[in-house]
């Protein structure tokens, strides 16, 4: 693995081969460095990267994986990743090689982002604890499957945080019409309506035409998602397949949308009803509980309220799940288990109706 130095400027440069995905061989270059051992230590990492071998560093392996995810994800979804990347686990495991990063050095890692706190001095919520530590875990399966590490360090640690449905917090129909009472602004007023009575995600919502309105059928159809990225406006596919589907709806609903929309300069059916960010629909929230005394919850939880409006209305799961546009029925089942335990008391409570006399004797 020679170096060489160039005599003009005095820098070191590196010249190999590597075989390339396809099975070819091809000549790398790469020079600008300050110090012979500098421009060995990148020919020593870039052929660890192409060997197929867990001698790499971290960096270098979140590098190939982020690289592959980029091609099957969604770009929130990928920016999400790329965000927890950076920030949460880089910075502790970045220059160490793949295959020595041990299970207490993970264990050690958890228990420090336990006792983080954020900005505004509080913990990391439980949900993003899990959220940051399947990350992580993503990563080492990757490397596992492509890379044949032997073992997912991070699945012998343990787990670290909570499942989403044992913080899950909504609002019940009192609360909403108390909140949405208070709200005296127009776009907040038609876009929380909207929400609390359609569960759609707030990015379904950002996306929304007056030509997905169909005042006919009395519904709207979902066929996008809203993001902003990296200081743009993108619309794409909803997150999931099922995701695009046709949400019935009240006429008061409908009526709350034609008049929103009448209101609107210049506006053409084809145009964003809400111009506005999520940022801007948490601000709204937070302010108008403050004004009403509702308690604050996430924009994301009045999708859950629409869920547990529709539970205690006892609407079959299969429909919750068609209405949420849920990719599976096991994840309506599993966010939403939590809300039916007073429906196990009424089904031995039915029950115990229809036993004859005879029949409870003992």
């Amino acid at each position: 693995m020679p170096a060489y130095k160039n005599q003009k400027t005095g820098e070191w440069y590196c010249i190999f081969r590597v075989t390339d995905w396809t099975g070819k061989r091809k000549q790398i270059k790469k020079s600008c460095f300050a110090r012979r051992a500098d421009a060995l230590a990148y020919e020593r990492e870039y052929l660890a990267k192409s060997s197929l071998t867990t001698k790499m560093k971290f960096g270098s392996l979140v590098e190939l994986y982020m690289a592959d995810a980029k091609t099957r994800l969604r770009p929130t979804t990928y920016e999400m990743k790329q965000w927890i990347f950076e920030t949460k686990i880089l910075p502790y495991f970045k220059d160490q090689l793949v295959d020595e990063v041990s299970v207490s050095s993970i264990r050690a890692w958890q228990n420090h982002l336990i006792d983080a706190r954020d900005k505004n001095g509080k913990p990391y919520s439980a949900t993003y604890l899990k959220t940051i530590n399947n990350q992580m875990s993503a990563l080492f399966r990757f490397a596992g499957k492509y890379y044949g590490l032997k073992e997912n360090p991070v699945s012998l640690a343990g787990s670290m945080g909570k499942s989403s449905a044992e913080e899950m917090q909504f609002w019940t129909l009192e609360e909403f019409q108390k909140f949405i009472a208070g709200m005296s602004d127009p776009t907040a007023y038609a876009a929380f309506n909207i929400l609390f009575w359609t569960g759609m995600r707030e990015g379904e919502l950002l996306a929304l035409t007056l030509a997905d309105v169909d005042f006919e059928r009395k519904g709207i159809f979902v066929r996008h998602s809203y993001a902003r990225l990296n200081g743009e406006d993108v619309i794409s596919d909803p997150k999931t397949r099922r995701s695009k589907r046709f949400i019935t709806v009240p006429d008061f609903l409908l009526e709350i949308i034609r008049e929103y929309a009448a209101k609107l300069y210049e506006y053409q059916p084809e145009e964003r009803l809400f111009e506005c960010t999520k940022y801007w629909l948490k601000e709204q929230l937070e302010r108008c509980c403050q004004r009403t005394g509702v308690k604050v919850i996430r924009v994301h939880d009045i999708r859950h309220s629409h869920a547990s409006l529709l539970i205690n209305m006892g609407t079959d799961a299969l429909l919750v799940q068609q209405r949420l546009g849920h990719e599976k029925i096991s994840t309506t089942l599993g966010t939403y288990a939590h809300l039916y335990p007073d429906r196990t008391n009424n089904v031995a409570d039915r029950l115990e109706a229809l036993a004859s006399p005879e029949e409870k004797k003992p």
